[in-house]
């Protein structure tokens, strides 16, 4: 006869291990930001941070996929991130979750943590990590242990200036031959204003060896090399951490795109198949940002490299154009087509641009310069 005492023990016992074996499997990441920013007596930001839209993104994802994940910085405690939106779906959602803000107000010092406690590093952009994570010990000392440990590491945007210099045991640089992607030279240019930057990320990596790919600017790029994944942007956050929780063998029960990132995919597709983008964009206009669109049409075309670039930026600024209804976008356009050589369709967009803004001084100003050709 079974003892109903010993049976409901013994099924306790086998449930308490269940229990742990779950807990044991849950997937550690270390989330690493940069000590770098300062604030002077007013509260304005003198030195750059962290960037809190990446944070943000990358933690709802690993949080979404099950992952235990630590904040950690160089000198610890609290870090400064670069302006942000505190009302932006992300942003909002981060600040909803008391425990994680918490987390984030008194960040772990990166030379007190055990590598073994980790299953993977992850590493935020922001301007301040040119600044600190680059030359960092204790960052390269831990990227070190955890990918020879078979770990997995994941960085965004600037973040990548925090594998500079890590060695393997080896002796061979972690990059050497490597596809990397980070912040491009293009980027910095055009929107990197306020801050020196030290160096070029894109020409550092390269120097150690790395096999750097980039994509258009702002377009999302994620480059995968074994247990090395690295975003080029901003717009590339959500894909870079989906991409690290999947390679922890982690699953998300549904889809994680926000809007922004959304709206940098379309306009992708407007370079791959206009048509069908488009279609898309009309038929839901909604689901995307067009301020975002017309923005990006924006600096594609003062920055465009070359005539498919030019297009792009041509195409997203047009369909935009009644959506946004602002003089920016007219001169924009005009400028774009100026670049191309297109000289009568410009002045004509010009003649159209200045009735629609009468008082606009730089609209009136090129519509002359271009007449004088």
């Amino acid at each position: 006869m079974t003892n109903p005492i010993k049976h409901t023990l013994l099924a306790s016992l086998l449930g308490l291990s269940s229990l742990n074996l779950m807990a044991d499997e849950q997937k550690h990441i270390l989330m690493v930001l940069s000590s770098y920013g300062e604030t002077d007596a007013q509260g304005e930001l003198i030195k750059p941070g962290y960037e809190f839209d990446e944070m943000s993104k990358s933690y709802l994802v690993f949080k979404a996929a099950g992952a235990k994940v630590t904040f950690a910085s160089p000198k610890g405690g609290k870090v400064l991130a670069d302006k942000y939106n505190k009302a932006k779906q992300y942003n909002a959602k981060f600040l909803d979750d008391k425990s994680a803000v918490a987390q984030l107000e008194n960040t772990q010092k990166l030379a007190t943590l055990n590598h073994q406690d980790f299953d993977a590093v992850y590493v935020v952009g922001g301007k301040g990590p040119m600044f600190d994570l680059a030359t960092d010990n204790s960052v390269k000392q831990i990227i070190k242990q955890v990918y020879e440990n078979d770990g997995v590491i994941g960085a965004v945007c600037h973040g990548p200036a925090a594998l500079l210099d890590v060695k393997l045991s080896s002796g061979e640089y972690l990059l050497a031959g490597k596809r990397v992607s980070g912040f491009t030279n293009l980027e910095e240019s055009a929107f990197t204003k306020k801050w020196q930057m030290p160096f070029s990320l894109a020409d550092k990596l390269s120097e150690q060896g790395a096999l750097y790919q980039q994509d258009s600017l702002m377009f999302n790029q994620v480059s995968f090399d074994g247990n090395l994944l690295t975003g080029q942007n901003p717009f590339s956050t959500t894909d870079t951490a989906i991409a690290v929780a999947k390679k922890l063998g982690l699953t998300l029960e549904k889809s994680i795109e926000f809007k922004d990132d959304r709206t940098i995919k379309l306009a992708e597709q407007f370079v791959a198949d206009k048509t069908a983008a488009l279609a898309t964009y009309n038929a839901s206009k909604q689901d995307y940002d067009s301020m975002l669109l017309a923005m990006l049409g924006v600096y594609l075309g003062k920055h465009a490299q070359s005539q498919m670039e030019r297009e792009a930026a041509l195409t997203l600024l047009k369909v935009t154009s009644s959506d946004v209804n602002h003089p920016a976008i007219e001169l924009a356009i005009a400028k774009t087509l100026l670049a191309d050589n297109d000289f009568n369709t410009a002045k004509n967009h010009l003649s159209a641009a200045q009735k629609k803004f009468p008082e606009n001084p730089e609209i009136a100003t090129l519509l002359t310069d271009v007449q004088s050709l």
